[in-house]
């Protein structure tokens, strides 16, 4: 018997320390800068609030990760909204589900 962990703990994803920076002028570059700033902005004040009380970097993380994702697929967004929004090949969620109860 091995008194060793049987699973590695995962290290939290930690962004390169002049992320949050590139993040705000990729956000500023964007068409949408006129929202997308202002709400990085507040998300970032909130989660910089919070790990100062708790003392935990967590909450920066998951605002730069959720933001990444937001512009990484912001292309893919935009191409479908521009197609037209062809949903004629999708099933109704009512249709597979059932009506609500």
């Amino acid at each position: 018997m091995s008194a060793q962990p049987d699973h590695v703990p995962v290290t939290p994803y930690a962004p390169a320390p002049g992320a949050p920076a590139e993040l705000l002028a990729q956000l500023r570059a964007d068409h949408r800068a006129d929202r997308w700033v202002s709400a990085f902005e507040r998300e970032w004040a909130k989660a910089l609030e919070e790990s100062r009380r708790t003392y935990r970097l967590t909450a920066l993380y998951e605002v730069v990760q959720d933001w990444q994702a937001r512009l990484a697929s912001a292309p893919a967004v935009d191409a479908f909204l521009v197609s037209g929004r062809d949903e004629s090949e999708f099933v109704a969620l009512e249709d597979v589900l059932g009506p609500r109860r």
